[in-house]
């Protein structure tokens, strides 16, 4: 880190997924490699029967599991886009440290 920057608060991604999901199995996969490879993530697992993940799904409706969620707001549902993925923490990245996206 530079002098006069603040650390970046890493994006706090939400899985909310169901026994036997494959979709689910790789969203954790790949995030986890992500977070191995230093991305400013946060993963957090929830299980849909849970209280917690019962209401999560109440609340987005997705249409498939597993729910992604990035920083509470819903992202995907079903396979998760990695390329999309990475452009919004590209994206976060560059609006936390006051970089213009313009160059």
């Amino acid at each position: 880190m530079t002098p006069g920057t603040t650390p970046q608060r890493p994006a706090r991604i939400t899985v909310v997924t169901a026994p036997g999901c494959h979709f689910c199995e790789q969203a954790h996969q790949t995030l986890s490699h992500l977070a191995a490879d230093g991305a400013a993530i946060e993963i957090e697992l929830v299980e849909a029967i849970s209280p917690a993940g019962l209401a999560l799904l109440a609340e987005h409706r997705p249409p498939m599991n597993p729910l992604v969620l990035v920083d509470g707001d819903y992202f995907s549902a079903g396979r998760l886009p990695i390329r999309k993925l990475q452009v919004l923490l590209d994206r976060r990245a560059r609006t936390l440290t006051g970089v213009n996206s313009r160059g």
